[in-house]
């Protein structure tokens, strides 16, 4: 089941050639800057848990934001198809419970789950500004580390508690940017600005 949603919510339409070449572009290179206060969460207090936690991302980089991407040249084009707006919310609240299913199943410590979710809430908001060209990177995800989307879960459906043999310092190395957005380097800035805005209004 989850292999099949993976399917539809991450991958969509994703055709890779098979002979895809990987290009080190640095105008992809993003979100470079350290944080203004260096923080480290290895044993945080004493709680045994986070031990090796600077590790993932690396020192001093607590949510990804230190990184720069590998844009996999495709033969074959990676586009974006819209689809019903209740289909993708679907998809994305599977992904929301999942992530509570992780968090709540395999951490006992409300500190150790408290600053792995926050963790996981601030790196998914360097998407936001990916997606309002806030930062000088497109758009995209990594298709390696997407695919590992169905090692989540075990075939009785339990967690797969598995080393899967990547960290964070991965996440970028095999970067794809769907075609097809209706960005407008005139109209877009103004009219994405009053979407965001729009749903701060919500909130």
């Amino acid at each position: 089941m989850f292999g099949k949603v993976f399917k539809l919510a991450a991958v969509a339409a994703m055709v890779v050639s098979s002979s895809a070449l990987p290009h080190n572009l640095s105008s992809f290179a993003t979100r470079t800057e350290k944080s203004k206060s260096p923080m480290s969460f290895d044993n945080w207090n004493g709680i045994s848990s986070l031990a090796g936690f600077d590790d993932f991302y690396g020192s001093d980089n607590y949510s990804g934001k230190v990184s720069s991407v590998t844009v996999i040249e495709q033969d074959s084009q990676l586009v974006c198809h819209t689809q019903q707006i209740e289909i993708i919310q679907q998809r994305l609240l599977i992904l929301q419970e999942m992530a509570k299913k992780i968090i709540t199943e395999t951490i006992c410590e409300a500190e150790t789950q408290t600053i792995v979710f926050q963790q996981f809430h601030e790196s998914m908001g360097h998407f936001s500004g990916d997606i309002r060209h806030k930062s000088s990177k497109s758009a995209g995800y990594d298709k390696s580390i997407a695919s590992q989307y169905g090692s989540i879960m075990n075939s009785d459906g339990s967690l797969n508690t598995t080393d899967l043999g990547f960290s964070g310092k991965d996440n970028g190395n095999n970067y794809v940017v769907p075609a097809g957005s209706n960005w407008n380097n005139q109209t877009s800035p103004a009219s994405v600005n009053a979407a965001y805005n729009a749903t701060k209004s919500a909130m």
